[in-house]
């Protein structure tokens, strides 16, 4: 996918009716007449959202005797989800990293604050975990 194409597709699914007509579609395909029911608009100003989603690769048309009806497409939200992908092993990290630090300070915060000593065992005195 070029970068141009991953833009028609990020500005499509940057509106709130194209995303809910994709979200109607996963359900099967729809007419124009059909998407348009659950919106205040024109079935015009639905066919421009589907334009957009057509142009961006997220749907297709078919023809079905008198009725266009429309179908995702699922190659364009493929190549969507293949760019997120990448940053997939970041935020994994990072999450990871925060989950550790998080269960560092709940520790902390049970022991009062700072590590406390141990006590002495059979082998002698333990070290102390603060450094001392």
């Amino acid at each position: 996918m070029t970068e141009t194409q991953l833009d028609h597709v990020f500005s499509a699914l940057a509106d709130p009716t194209r995303r809910a007509i994709l979200a109607r579609l996963t359900t099967g395909e729809a007419s124009v007449a059909e998407l348009a029911e659950p919106f205040s608009m024109s079935a015009r100003a639905v066919s421009k959202h589907l334009r957009v989603l057509e142009e961006a690769g997220l749907i297709t048309s078919g023809r079905d005797a008198q009725r266009r009806p429309r179908q995702l497409a699922p190659s364009g939200l493929k190549d969507a989800a293949a760019w997120f992908e990448q940053y997939r092993q970041f935020w994994d990290t990072s999450l990871d990293r925060l989950e550790q630090y998080v269960v560092k300070v709940q520790k902390e915060r049970a022991l009062g604050g700072k590590v406390k000593a141990r006590q002495k065992g059979p082998h002698g005195p333990k070290r102390r975990h603060d450094g001392h």
